[in-house]
């Protein structure tokens, strides 16, 4: 359940960072009339999102068993995908994501009220419909046959509408690289287990082989009804007989990954092209000032 748990609270608050920036932004600069166009634009995102996950869980239940676990394995495989992404991306524009937003809000109040429509739905859609489809995969993959994985992800949304509204009221100020930085590699850590689970629908799929070819089994000492073997599983999606296939693909993705993104921002070659450009700037000026007192 916590593994879900942080997949709501992660997701959810930066949809509602987005939508705390944009609302703050037009009170403040005296702009509430265009207020009604970006929650038509978000209330149309989440529409969207909830018909997407809908359509997914809903959709996939009229399939064959083979096919269920090829889609669902297929989902899985990119909604890792696409929350790799999101992680490092919010990781590196999480700095300067007020600016970007400001700028683009700026643009479409000169464009008029189809373009605000546009751009709350852009922003906040596309959080959603990453969201959707992760928790979806998420939930998938730690099912126990109860509503907690569903009822984790409802209580971290929750808690992310909570934290919105009291960052947009003033009343919490939290260091957001920080708190990106470390929810995004745990959330890594969830990504590895779904990924994982996605490899075994797959094979149970009959698109990869390898089913019957067990890395280990210890399901004897952690039972998956257990409430250690229920706990493990919900927050780490762990398996006590995962197949060979899985745990390479596991640490594959996982060792690499978290290593990357735990790494400070800025390190690396990136980091010396920009202090050779900096150099370079201070030579041009220093030049340009002698010549003018020259």
């Amino acid at each position: 359940m916590f593994g879900n748990y942080l997949i709501g609270l992660r997701e959810g608050l930066e949809a509602s960072l987005v939508v705390c920036i944009l609302i703050a932004y037009l009170v403040k600069t005296g702009r509430r009339d265009a207020l009604r166009p970006i929650w038509i634009g978000i209330g149309v995102a989440v529409g969207l999102s909830l018909a997407f996950g809908a359509g997914l869980e809903f959709g996939s239940q009229e399939l064959t068993f083979e096919a269920q676990e090829l889609l669902g394995g297929s989902l899985s495989i990119i909604a890792v995908v696409l929350v790799t992404w999101m992680v490092f991306w919010m990781r590196r524009t999480a700095r300067h994501l007020k600016a970007e937003l400001h700028g683009r809000l700026d643009a479409a109040l000169q464009m008029g009220t189809g373009a605000l429509v546009a751009t709350a739905f852009l922003a906040v859609g596309r959080e959603g419909l990453e969201t959707a489809l992760f928790v979806w995969a998420s939930v998938r993959a730690s099912s126990d046959g109860t509503y907690a994985p569903l009822a984790g992800v409802i209580l971290g949304l929750l808690t992310a509408v909570l934290l919105g509204w009291l960052f947009y009221r003033g009343a919490l100020k939290i260091n957001l690289a920080k708190f990106f930085t470390w929810t995004g590699g745990m959330l890594v850590v969830v990504a590895a287990g779904v990924l994982a689970y996605g490899v075994h629908d797959l094979q149970e799929a009959r698109f990869l082989g390898g089913l019957e070819n067990k890395a280990f089994d210890i399901s004897a000492t952690i039972p998956p009804d257990s409430w250690y073997g229920t706990l493990l599983k919900g927050v780490f999606n762990f398996q006590p007989d995962p197949t060979v296939v899985q745990i390479t693909v596991w640490a594959l993705y996982l060792i690499p990954t978290l290593a990357i993104f735990l790494a400070p921002v800025g390190s690396g070659p990136s980091r010396r092209v920009e202090k050779q450009r900096a150099t370079e700037t201070d030579e041009k000026a220093d030049a340009n000032r002698a010549e003018a007192t020259g």
